[in-house]
């Protein structure tokens, strides 16, 4: 999904400055916990409904963007 950043924001009162999906408190960590858990997308979205398959896509496509962007610094 290379729209991912339209469903994402980052605001420093919000949740602490976590990445939360628009319009909501939802932290993108909150819906990767849930899959994690092993709710289907339509269990997060009947217990969330102002939550989308598009919002759901969108938090794991920043994941995957925020994991691709890691780097890890060597200790000298």
């Amino acid at each position: 999904m290379k729209n991912y950043r339209s469903f994402i924001s980052i605001n420093p009162n919000i949740r602490f400055g976590k990445p939360c999906i628009k319009g909501t408190r939802i932290a993108v960590g909150d819906i990767l916990g849930w899959l994690a858990a092993g709710m289907t997308n339509e269990e997060i979205i009947e217990d969330f409904p102002e939550l989308s398959i598009e919002a759901i896509r969108a938090a794991l496509a920043f994941a995957a963007d925020r994991e691709e962007s890691t780097k890890i610094l060597a200790a000298a």
